[in-house]
């Protein structure tokens, strides 16, 4: 079979560049997997939810590539992104006796991604993996740009590696199972792309919420490839966060406090970073780096996507306090400092601390 058309974004990274494929139909054809190395196993790696609708398809688009395609349903949710479920994929792996050559391919939203790279990147020191993302917040972010890794109880993310993958096939049809709060998790990794980088495409996202809300094909399409495009260009100079990147995680410092305060699978982890961003602007405009009207702009487009604008409360006697001390395990912070992803003006984004007694403030305003 051929390929179903699809539209591509690259992304450059020397040898480790991989392509993005994005359509409607791509997980039916075997064409869409011809350019991946050959190996004697396929292991697809999915979960309890996803892998009742969509392995069989994927399994039969492999099967004349490889000689066996094994399967792995892990259990479903934030709340197991952890040691116990990465070593499942590994038990698996072991006790399939499979090598090198075997070829991992992620089929779920993000929590399935981020292991499956992991385990990928560990696994015999490292074998290829192919991500097939079927949430929109996976097809707009966690299955780009090789971020791979499981939580811990106290930060989010926080054990893991950079490991990229062959390719990333993101297939619009899959995304008409979501539910509603799913979509909505996957609009808030859109939204972000505009503040930090591109204030066009956010006004483009403000004029179609409704089809992008109701999954319009058309919409849908061109919201994943401005996405992609937009993290292809940061990826592709910045691999492994050492700065531009960092711009990506725009409202995930404030995000990653409330999933880890609340426990993980709570709040999805859209709907926290949808929060943090509105947190995010304000701060932003409390440095005065962006005025009022940006922010209520921001929170307008947040909360039409159906996404939480007020924070939760983590602790009763300081809650600000337990924000704060959730947000120095963040991945940004050094040598205990938070440094916050800020807009430094629509469609600019910089990294920088700010003082604890503004971030209370913020805090204290931002929450219910």
């Amino acid at each position: 079979m051929t390929p179903h058309a699809h539209q591509t974004v690259d992304i450059s990274l020397a040898e480790r560049s991989y392509p993005i494929l994005i359509g409607d139909g791509l997980l039916h054809s075997a064409g869409t997997f011809a350019a991946l190395p050959r190996g004697n196993t396929a292991l697809v790696v999915s979960n309890t939810t996803v892998a009742p609708l969509y392995s069989a398809r994927l399994k039969s688009a492999l099967a004349g590539r490889y000689e066996r395609v094994i399967e792995l349903a892990l259990p479903d949710g934030e709340s197991f992104k952890h040691w116990e479920t990465l070593n499942l994929i590994f038990d698996t792996l072991l006790a399939h006796t499979c090598d090198r050559k075997t070829v991992l391919f992620a089929l779920g939203g993000g929590v399935v991604g981020d292991m499956t790279g992991f385990a990928a990147a560990s696994y015999m020191r490292g074998v290829p993996f192919v991500q097939v993302p079927t949430t929109l917040l996976a097809q707009v972010d966690s299955s780009v740009g090789g971020k791979t890794g499981i939580n811990h109880p106290l930060g989010k993310n926080m054990i893991g590696a950079f490991y990229q993958p062959q390719m990333v096939v993101c297939d619009i049809g899959l995304l008409s199972s979501l539910p509603k709060r799913e979509v909505s998790a996957g609009l808030a990794e859109i939204i972000k792309y505009g503040p930090i980088a591109d204030m066009d495409f956010l006004a483009w996202i403000e004029a179609n919420m409704p089809p992008l809300v109701a999954l319009q094909p058309d919409a849908v399409t061109h919201a994943v490839r401005r996405s992609c495009e937009l993290k292809a260009w940061v990826v592709g100079q910045d691999e492994r966060e050492s700065g531009l990147r960092a711009i990506l995680n725009f409202g995930h410092t404030f995000g990653h406090a409330i999933e880890a305060g609340l426990g993980y699978g709570e709040w999805l982890h859209g709907e926290a970073v949808g929060c943090g961003m509105v947190m995010a602007a304000t701060l932003s405009q409390r440095l005065g780096l962006v005025d009022a009207g940006f922010v209520e702009r921001l929170t307008r487009i947040i909360e039409a996507a159906g996404l939480p604008t007020r924070g939760p409360l983590l602790a009763t006697a300081d809650n600000a306090g337990r924000y704060l001390a959730l947000m120095r395990n963040d991945k940004k912070a050094e040598a205990g400092e938070i440094r916050f992803v800020l807009i430094d003006g629509p469609g600019r984004a910089v990294m920088r601390p700010a003082p604890d007694a503004l971030v209370r403030e913020v805090i204290d305003a931002c929450c219910v």
